[in-house]
């Protein structure tokens, strides 16, 4: 390239917004444009004639000759550097900063050289490691909420466990034993004693249903196994219909993912219950690699899984949002006529 064409070139790229710098084929700058002095911090008297790994980190220098070297065996015209990443420029003071760049190729008068069209994201990288600072803030907070809420519910559910359950339950023995022992009881009295303690059976019965619902104390104080095993038990009591439950050795895990695989299960039995009309249930949890798998899976009517959900199924919802706030996921597959399975999916925490 003779002094004429670089001075065409000087004023083709003089104005250009952002940085461009051509080499030639030892890697030497031959043109450094008013954008990269800004960007670089060097002035163009001082860049033209000096080696591109000036501007290039030490560690980087290498594995750029390299890429220097495959990217002209390809004979392509251009093409992005670092892929779908930015990379990193050096400038002048010795501040690292990421850039997002291309790179092409001319040939010109036997020559080879090469042009790198870069731009300084230092902004746009800031705001992205921002943005998933707020993403992992929010995810915490999000987790905090829950664990309070849990806590909350198992609150609830004791005092209910222990002190209204453990009441009305008194008051259930006192109405057995008037009817007991009253005199003569008249008919009317002897009825109105029975409707009482009719009516203390089923209330009792709902305050230890609301409790378990809340907050299962066996979760608390049993863990994750006698919990699900408890769940199951009391599925297959309620409905008549068989559930086989098959648990991983060693899978009896902590807070928050504990609640979150008992949720998931809970709600899925709860779904099989009232709409599957299923004959067979099969509940599996164990360890796939680092992940936690549970899969609840029943040979019901099933659904078409590719329709829209509907705006009051709020179940499958909550029990997303719990898996996401853990990195973890939920997948339904069903068709009708063929049953369905839920796949929960969690990173097991570390040390598990």
């Amino acid at each position: 390239m003779n002094d004429k064409s670089l001075g065409v070139l000087d004023m083709i790229v003089a104005s250009a917004m952002d940085a461009i710098i051509t080499v030639d084929e030892s890697q030497r700058i031959v043109q450094f444009n008013a954008a990269a002095e800004e960007v670089f911090g060097c002035p163009r008297e001082e860049a033209i004639g000096a080696a591109l790994e000036t501007f290039i980190p030490q560690r980087f220098r290498a594995s750029h000759t390299g890429h220097m070297q495959r990217f002209r065996e390809t004979g392509s015209s251009a093409r992005r550097m670092g892929g779908s990443r930015v990379v990193t420029g050096l400038r002048r003071n010795g501040e690292e900063f990421p850039i997002d760049a291309s790179i092409s190729q001319v040939q010109e008068g036997g020559s080879h050289y090469f042009t790198v069209i870069l731009r300084d994201v230092t902004e746009r990288v800031r705001a992205e490691a921002d943005l998933r600072a707020s993403r992992e803030e929010i995810k915490r907070m999000a987790l905090t909420a829950n664990r309070v809420r849990e806590q909350e519910k198992g609150r609830v559910a004791r005092e209910l466990h222990d002190e209204l359950g453990q009441a009305l339950t008194a008051l259930k023995m006192d109405a057995a034993w008037l009817r007991e022992n009253l005199a003569a009881p008249r008919d009317e009295l002897g009825a109105k004693l029975a409707e009482m303690q009719l009516l203390l059976d089923g209330t009792v019965a709902a305050t230890r249903r609301i409790s378990a619902d809340l907050r299962p104390l066996v979760l608390d104080d049993l863990g994750l196994v006698a919990a699900a095993e408890w769940l199951v038990q009391n599925f297959t009591a309620r409905t008549g219909v068989p559930c086989e439950l098959a648990i991983a050795p060693g899978l009896d895990l902590g807070e928050p993912h504990a609640t979150t695989v008992f949720r998931a299960l809970q709600e899925s039995l709860t779904n099989i219950a009232k709409h599957a009309r299923a004959l067979q249930v099969e509940v599996n949890l164990e360890r796939e690699g680092a992940e936690l798998v549970l899969e609840i899976r029943d040979d019901g009517s099933g659904f078409d899984s590719r329709m829209p959900r509907r705006e009051d199924a709020f179940g499958l919802s909550g029990m997303a949002d719990r898996a996401a706030l853990l990195g973890g996921s939920i997948a339904v597959q069903s068709a009708p006529g063929e049953g369905t399975a839920v796949v929960l999916r969690l990173p097991l925490p570390e040390g598990s």
